[in-house]
């Protein structure tokens, strides 16, 4: 017995020193890889509660640009990026939560908050009552439906001029900071959307990890496989038009306190264009791919203002054939790959 104690003691200790090297080698190689994602998104939100007080009011006003732009941008890859759907009308979608907001808050006295849960309501319907029929369709015949809704709502808008103050648009009341922040209006304004715009892509995430998000980039890859295992298409894609929408809805409608104006010429089926433009230069299919895409759209047009009228259109047009032609993942699968680089040379170091 005491030597089998001995034995069996001996194989316990040479088990645990085992257990013991392989947990200390696997510690060492957490030390040596640096925690790419925590520390990014650590850094990114430290800094984006930061920049409103450390630059100029235009500089903030055109940050927050950015994120209105970006969940415009996140509603959108919902369909296009994880659901192989391409729409050409989200300008529409933008109109309909701005003029709603602005519609709301001038004629009918409705707080500016409660803007924003009613104009989700309104377009999440609205996506999903054009959703069902539209995505029926494919290719072509889908985007040339979705183009023609871009078309005519801003001719609804100036057809209703007496609500919607026709061509000649629409002002609304920014929101005030409260005399109890101590912010000026620019940075309350920012704080505001910013945390709208965390909400946002906190739902975006979990629903691309949900099921729906799973059943949306199987139809996408492979539609017939995804229907022969039993996935509902025209029900999820329905769902993330629906979605979509919505988020286009909730930019809008952030657009509408952050600018105060809004007008038909806002809206055009140049807007939808440009969006769509945004998912591919900013990624489809990544949730940081939109906030790219909306420092592209705030940006890029801004720069290229400076040195002539013409060429924000141009500009932005030859980067988007740069984009497309030599970084199909767009610009986050560019960061993806680069990170991915920097963590290998760091724990090989």
């Amino acid at each position: 017995m005491r030597a089998e104690d001995g034995v069996s003691g001996v194989d316990v200790a040479g088990r645990t020193g085992h257990r013991r090297l392989a947990v200390g080698q696997v510690a060492g190689d957490r030390r040596r890889a640096w925690p790419w994602p925590r520390v990014t998104l650590t850094a990114l939100a430290a800094a984006a509660c930061l920049v409103p007080f450390l630059l100029e009011p235009y500089r903030v006003f055109q940050l927050t640009m950015v994120l209105v732009h970006g969940i415009a941008l996140l509603g959108l890859n919902l369909l296009v990026g994880h659901g192989g759907r391409v729409s050409l009308g989200h300008g529409a979608f933008l109109a309909v939560g701005a003029y709603g907001s602005a519609i709301m808050t001038t004629s009918l006295g409705v707080p500016y908050p409660l803007t924003l849960p009613v104009c989700a309501l309104v377009t999440f319907g609205a996506g999903l009552a054009l959703g069902r029929p539209a995505l029926r369709l494919s290719g072509p015949y889908l985007a040339v439906v979705t183009f023609a809704v871009a078309v005519v709502v801003p001719l609804v808008i100036k057809r209703f001029g007496a609500v919607t103050g026709g061509s000649m648009g629409l002002s609304t009341p920014v929101p005030v900071a409260p005399s109890w922040t101590g912010l000026a209006d620019d940075q309350w304004l920012y704080l505001l959307v910013l945390a709208v715009a965390v909400g946002a892509f906190a739902v975006a995430r979990n629903l691309v990890e949900s099921r729906a998000g799973r059943a949306l980039a199987a139809g996408r890859e492979n539609p017939a496989a995804a229907e022969v295992l039993g996935v509902r298409l025209d029900s999820h894609r329905t769902l993330a038009f629906g979605w979509s929408a919505m988020y286009a809805g909730v930019a809008g409608t952030l657009y509408a306190w952050v600018v105060g104006f809004v007008s038909p010429d806002s809206f055009t089926v140049t807007l939808s264009v440009v969006l769509l433009a945004a998912v591919v230069v900013g990624g489809p299919g990544s949730l940081l791919g939109p906030l790219l895409g909306g420092a592209f759209i705030t940006f890029v047009p801004a720069v290229a203002q400076r040195a002539g009228d013409a060429l924000p259109g141009i500009v932005s047009g030859v980067l988007i054939v740069v984009v497309v032609c030599f970084a199909p993942t767009g610009l986050a699968g560019l960061l993806r790959m680069a990170a991915g680089a920097v963590t290998r040379r760091t724990g090989r170091g």
